[in-house]
């Protein structure tokens, strides 16, 4: 029954594997090196002949050198060979020297000529007898001229029975070795195999009520603390189920008091939960009845198509979707859900109405202050290449370029400055608290730093009735939000005209600030929205004058800060006049 085992056999089979690999390794590197030693041993022996011979050799007369080749090659058991300088073969044992190839470019010979001692090897496939031969090179002087080889060769049949004699041994006592090894694989696996598999029927009955039941004992090995692990895991088992059912209650009390709604449906679109946030949405009555089918409850499409999908495909689904009914914008995050042989989907609702009209409102801004930087930048930008392309050279026009641009930047600068403030206002930056101001300082102080740009515009600043009234407020965005409505009435009005400042309580205890001006006036249909950022009624003029056309919006959030209103009331070419009312200090 052992063999049945997958373990069993994949253990078996892998030391089998293992140990094949070995011996087939050792195999091979024990047959190069025998081998090695075999050919190597050829050589020497072959060198020894060689040497004897050479004396021999070196005194036969040319006639005789075939002859003595032969007669050389009885005694040495080698084949025999004489090569002239140019590595003609002048004698040769084993085959006519006529018709044999040059042998200048042999190995063996080119070793013999270059080593100091005068002798080469070689062990190669000879093409004159077509057979595999050792080779062994010794210089000669031949009748006392240099350069003569005297070459002996023999065949490596008797290396390579050498060889296999070697490799039957080796098998052999690979087979012995491979067999005592499976034999130990072979307990060891079963040994293994039968821990493996009390283990699994420990852990089988471990989803039953028998949670007392433990494993045999161990070994201290991983097995062991495998068992070890199991048995604690059954005692801690019943313990985690009733943790289980209290985190689910917990999760249920989580989920219904959730501000987003959450969904919760089987594979049939049946409800399985439904929270109060969710209910409250769709209109639908609190708490919502179990297996209610949704087409009932919910009558938007999306919804259901959304869930649809996610039972059909298995994938989480993200979208946003707006409920008429309530007015509101929704991003739907729908997921598949699965327990056992149950499916089914789970839906949160997040509401990102909000979230979806503050995006609006900063698209619009990036559109406005990159329509507002873009004027100024690519007239500093045109005006420096028309500089930088000779224009600097022309003294009549050059300082009128440079000018330009110097206004341009101021232009910039403004605009930067506004939008900080404008930032600053917005983000509800901590300032000192509150405290009682002169509302009549304020304006004089308005007036006073406006004055020169005034008299250069011929415009008269005229202070009317001044009530020495206190209001509540920062004193630095006061007087900001004074000093733009007043460089706006001077910017914007005729030549000789006039700008009048009052300061008033009114009946309900507040103070007013009324500023009027005798400049072109607003047309009636701009009025609503000239307190928007960037939002101009002249939009030529008023980049003429460096508008930047944040000032009035600067105003509005400074008043509205200080707990107070803005408004105006206009004319158009008859003048305009803005009333500032801000709470009384006690």
């Amino acid at each position: 029954m052992i063999f049945r085992s997958p373990t069993f056999r994949k253990l078996l089979a892998s030391a089998f594997l293992l140990i094949a690999v070995t011996l087939a390794v050792l195999d091979f590197y024990v047959t190069r090196y025998t081998a090695g030693r075999e050919v190597q041993s050829v050589e020497q022996r072959l060198e020894a002949e060689a040497r004897i011979l050479q004396s021999e050799a070196a005194s036969t007369p040319g006639p005789a050198l075939e002859n003595w080749a032969q007669q050389a090659s009885q005694r040495s058991g080698a084949r025999v060979t004489i090569v002239d300088p140019r590595g003609v073969a002048l004698a040769d044992s084993a085959h006519d020297p006529e018709t044999m190839e040059n042998h200048a470019t042999r190995p063996e010979i080119i070793a013999a000529r270059e080593n100091q001692n005068g002798v080469g090897s070689s062990t190669r496939h000879s093409a004159t007898i077509d057979h595999d031969l050792c080779y062994t090179a010794l210089r000669l002087n031949y009748n006392n001229q240099p350069g003569y080889i005297l070459r002996l060769a023999v065949p490596l049949e008797d290396v390579d029975s050498s060889i296999a004699a070697v490799r039957r041994r080796i098998l052999w006592a690979s087979f012995i070795a491979a067999m005592v090894a499976l034999i130990f694989a072979y307990f060891f696996s079963q040994s293994f195999t039968q821990r493996i598999g009390r283990l699994r029927v420990f852990a089988e009955g471990l989803v039953s009520a028998h949670f007392s039941q433990a494993p045999l004992p161990e070994a201290d090995d991983e097995l062991g603390v495998l068992g070890r692990s199991l048995s604690t895991t059954a005692v801690q088992l019943r313990d985690l189920v009733d943790r289980l059912s209290v985190e689910s209650a917990q999760r249920e009390a989580i989920l219904s008091s959730m501000v987003e709604g959450v969904l919760a449906v089987d594979s049939g679109l049946r409800i399985t939960f439904a929270n109060a946030s969710f209910a409250r949405v769709m209109g639908a009555p609190n708490p919502v009845p179990a297996k209610t089918p949704l087409v009932e409850l919910v009558r938007h499409p999306e919804l259901r198509e959304i869930l649809t999908r996610v039972l059909a495909t298995g994938e989480s689904v993200k979208r946003r979707m707006q409920v008429p009914a309530a007015d509101r914008i929704f991003e739907v995050q729908a997921a598949p859900l699965s327990s056992g042989t149950m499916r089914g989907a789970i839906a949160i609702l997040h509401d990102i109405t909000d979230l979806e009209r503050l995006e609006r409102i900063r698209k619009d801004f990036v559109a406005n202050v990159s329509h507002e930087l873009r004027t100024p930048l690519t007239a500093i930008r045109g005006y420096a290449e028309t500089l930088l392309e000779g224009a600097l050279e022309d003294q009549e026009n050059n300082r009128r370029f440079l000018e330009i641009i110097k206004a341009h930047a101021i232009r910039l600068n403004n605009i930067s400055s506004d939008l900080l403030t404008l930032s600053e206002l917005e983000s509800g930056k901590a300032r000192p608290g509150p405290e009682p101001i002169s509302a009549r300082g304020a304006v004089e102080s308005a007036m006073r730093t406006l004055e020169a740009e005034a008299k250069v515009r011929g415009v008269s600043l005229i202070c009317g009735q001044m009530e020495d009234a206190k209001v509540l407020g920062d004193r630095v965005q006061i007087e900001q939000a004074l000093v733009n409505l007043l460089d706006n009435a001077v910017k914007f009005n005729r030549p000789s005209g006039e700008v009048l400042m009052e300061v008033t309580r009114t009946s309900d205890g507040r103070v007013k600030i009324t500023l009027r001006d005798t400049g072109i006036g607003i047309p009636h249909e701009d009025l609503p929205r000239i307190f928007e950022r960037f939002y101009r009624v002249d939009k030529a003029r008023s980049r003429e004058v460096g508008g930047t056309g944040l000032g009035l919006s600067i105003v509005k959030h400074i008043v509205e800060r200080a707990n107070g209103t803005v408004s105006v009331d206009s004319q158009l070419g008859k003048g305009s006049t803005f009333t500032l009312t801000l709470p009384i200090a006690a």
